[in-house]
């Protein structure tokens, strides 16, 4: 009789959950197609603007060679298909991109794809790192600020807090090097790995993880002061809605209040910041990278301008767009995860 029991409460529960995962898949594939207009959009306006900049892969050639006739000049925009129309070059782009190829970069001779996947971990994990200390350590200043309000701890930590907030990334990162490279010696002052380094396993995560700890504290300190002021004001608001009071008026304990109760609430505005801050952390990581000579994204960014490479910097300015949508979108699930009254649609 237990069987039968069982065997006939499985498939419910099955259905439950299916129910439960299908509409989020489902909001999350129309929030897909309904990005494809913006990405386009995207594509177009990125490679009109970059249309108006001054010079083109072969004057870049050109000027490195050193001495370069008109003639080769001519040859080189005929090879990389400078020479037709803006609207010609688009179209051909727009048919390669359907075909998820991003074209060859005139400047490193390799196809723009590859570029770009040997850069990205570097950057992935320059990004990641960041925005999870950030997260964490600004959750847990905001969470103290918020429970010493207008007393010692607060005061100490808004000083703080607004002193980062004030300083350049790259500043800061100059001042790092100065301190803990140049007078101390403790941490490496650029690059990803020493190139006579043979490490494997741990070591090499190990060795990689100090030539990681200037950069991604640089990179992390602003939105360390924004996410603490943010959590701040919004477990203050939260503190004085009805339901927190209900809870002290049970007899809950005050840290379970604010974690369970508080802090939950609180987290919705942090996530859509850390959503909105992604574009912004991808452009911080391309003035950090310069700095550390850190190999992803940024830096390869900076080198393709320098180059006149606009394809590579297409392909980075779409991943990046690409990036930027797909964190959108599993934030407003996260939402309503973390919040039920919130309705997708």
């Amino acid at each position: 009789m237990r069987l039968t029991s069982d065997a006939a409460w499985a498939p419910g529960r099955v259905q439950r959950f299916w129910s439960r995962l299908s509409r989020p898949l489902r909001i999350a594939g129309k929030r897909t197609l309904d990005a494809v207009p913006t990405v386009l959009g995207i594509v177009v306006l990125n490679f009109l603007l970059l249309q108006l900049a001054p010079g083109d892969a072969a004057t870049a050639i050109a000027a490195e060679s050193g001495a370069a006739t008109q003639e080769m000049m001519d040859d080189l925009r005929t090879q990389f298909g400078l020479n037709l129309s803006v609207a010609t070059q688009l179209g051909h782009y727009l048919f390669d991109l359907a075909h998820l190829d991003l074209g060859v970069s005139p400047r490193f001779n390799m196809p723009v794809m590859q570029l770009i996947m040997e850069r990205l971990p570097g950057t992935l994990a320059l990004m990641s790192c960041a925005l999870v200390i950030a997260t964490a350590l600004g959750l847990s200043a905001g969470v103290v600020m918020a429970n010493h309000a207008g007393r010692l701890p607060d005061r100490v930590l808004s000083f703080l807090v607004l002193f980062f907030y004030s300083i350049p990334g790259f500043w800061i990162g100059l001042m790092l090097i100065v301190v803990f490279s140049v007078h101390l010696g403790w941490l490496p002052s650029g690059g990803a790995m020493p190139a006579w380094s043979s490490a494997t396993g741990l070591s090499a995560v190990l060795e990689k993880a100090r030539f990681m700890v200037l950069p991604v504290t640089s990179l992390s300190l602003l939105y360390i002061a924004i996410y603490s002021r943010i959590t701040r004001a919004a477990m203050l608001e939260v503190r004085s809605q009805d339901f927190v009071r209900t809870a002290r008026a049970k007899g809950l304990r005050p840290a379970r209040i604010s974690v369970r109760h508080v802090l939950r609430n609180a987290l919705i505005p942090i996530t859509t910041l850390a959503g909105l801050h992604i574009g912004g952390i991808l452009g911080g990581a391309v003035i950090i990278e310069t700095v550390f000579s850190w190999p992803g994204l940024g830096r390869l960014a900076v080198e393709s301008i320098m180059a006149r490479d606009f394809t590579v910097l297409m392909g980075i300015l779409l991943l990046s767009s690409l990036l930027v949508i797909l964190v959108n979108i599993v934030l407003d699930l996260l939402h309503a995860v973390l919040d039920p009254r919130i309705e997708l649609h």
